[in-house]
Order: structure tokens, then C-alpha cells, then sequence
């Protein structure tokens, strides 16, 4: 098939590889540009623990010039990616929610109940889920520091605009709500082109902004992870 994958750099790259081995031919539309927080002050430890609901959040944490005091904390992860990250970036004592942001926040109010020091959250700077809040409510204390934020395209490049007005891609693979809004910008002068292919989003959230602009064809992950969405993508 050909495919548009959406997904920020540099975990598109990842994705595309994924797919290209599978026989796929794939193009790139980054929808989000990550960007780092400079010298962002993480606070006074100690800490329990860090969670991390992106890869984004541990690629900050491994950039910051206090990595090193952080290494030896316990670092639950939302799902396998984020968590290959934090492995690579030193952290040893690693576990995955395999899921979602909710799921994260089951493993943590478990893993860390009667904790007396709070758990380092490095979040992006939009956030879908209030973290800090859910784990609050069950007695876990988070601290929530800003590391990176999205910044969202506004246009196609030339090559991808050509190929979607030309019924040139097959399916869109789409990894968040902001960046489907983000490519429902820039599909604007090319709407019913931008509709038209087959749309897999990773998760029901990620897809009702489609659903709401008339789009006909969308498959949704049946669990929030890239190898599940991938799952869903017919050979």
C-alpha cells in the first residue's frame, strides 16, 4: 500500500522502516514538530519515580544536565516505545502500561500507593489526560514539569499535497488528536483529497475529528500502540 505516516520525527522514521519492510511504500508528513524546553528547571528532589507518557519525555530527561541523579529512579512508561527510550537513554528500572494514559495511571497508583515522595512527570506542554490530577485523587503525588512542546504544521509539503490530489495515497496513519487537527489544516484547500484514503488512528480520540469532517474510512488501533495500529493495515 501507500501509506502517509504523521507522526513526529524522528519516531516517523521508525514507523516508516516498520512499514517499508513489510512491503509498503511510504511517505512522510510530520503533522507536530517536537521541541525542547531549554534549560527547564526540574525541581527539588527527591523522587520516587518519573512517568513518562511519550518518548518525547524521556528523550528531555536523557538531554538534561541533571540526568544523571535521575538514572537510578524506577520509570513507568505509558507503552513499549516510550519505555525502549528511557532503556536507551540509561534508566535500568523500566515497566510499560502497554496501553494508554488511564493505564498508566492504574500501574502507577499501584506501583507507587503510600509513596511520601512525589513521582517526576516530564510532559509536553499540551496535555489530553490530567495525570497529576487522576493520580492525586488516589493519594500519588506528581510533579509535573513542562520538557517539550508540539508545534503544528500548517501546510503540506508540495510532494504530499501532489500525491493526495492525485489519489496517490492509499492510507494515512495518524498517532494523536493534535496531529489529525493538524492535518485537517492543512488539508483544507485539498479537503475531500485529504478524506479520501483509508485513515488508521491509534486510538477512537484520535479519530472523531475525522468522523466530524466527513471522513468515510477510518480503522482504529485496538490498542494504543504502534504495533497494534500497524496490525490493522491490510497487505
Amino acid at each position: 500500500m501507500r501509506l502517509l505516516v504523521t507522526r513526529p520525527e524522528p519516531d516517523n522514521e521508525r514507523t516508516a522502516a516498520t512499514l517499508r519492510a513489510k512491503g509498503h511504500n511510504v511517505m512522510l508528513a510530520p503533522m507536530l514538530r517536537i521541541e525542547a524546553v531549554p534549560n527547564v528547571d526540574l525541581g527539588t528532589p527527591p523522587w520516587s519515580g518519573v512517568l513518562l507518557t511519550s518518548a518525547n519525555g524521556a528523550r528531555a530527561l536523557a538531554a538534561h544536565p541533571r540526568r544523571g541523579e535521575l538514572l537510578a529512579l524506577p520509570v513507568l512508561a505509558v507503552g513499549r516505545a516510550s519505555a525502549d527510550v528511557a532503556r536507551s537513554a540509561g534508566f535500568a528500572d523500566v515497566s510499560s502500561a502497554d496501553g494508554d494514559a488511564d493505564d498508566l495511571v492504574r500501574l502507577a497508583a499501584a506501583h507507587f500507593a503510600g509513596a511520601r515522595k512525589p513521582l517526576l512527570y516530564p510532559a509536553g506542554e499540551d496535555r489530553s489526560r490530567d495525570l497529576a490530577g487522576a493520580l492525586s485523587a488516589q493519594g500519588v503525588v506528581v510533579h509535573t514539569v513542562v520538557t517539550y512542546r508540539a508545534a503544528a504544521a500548517n501546510e503540506f509539503s508540495a510532494a504530499v499535497q501532489t500525491a493526495l490530489t492525485q489519489n496517490r495515497i492509499d492510507g494515512v496513519l495518524h498517532f494523536s488528536r493534535r496531529s489529525v487537527d493538524s492535518y485537517l489544516l492543512c488539508g483544507r484547500t485539498i479537503h475531500q483529497h485529504a478524506l479520501a484514503p483509508m485513515h488508521y488512528c491509534l486510538s477512537e480520540r484520535a479519530a472523531e475529528p475525522l468522523r466530524v469532517a466527513g471522513a468515510a474510512r477510518i480503522a482504529v488501533s485496538p490498542q494504543p500502540d504502534e504495533a497494534s495500529l500497524i496490525a490493522r493495515i491490510s497487505p
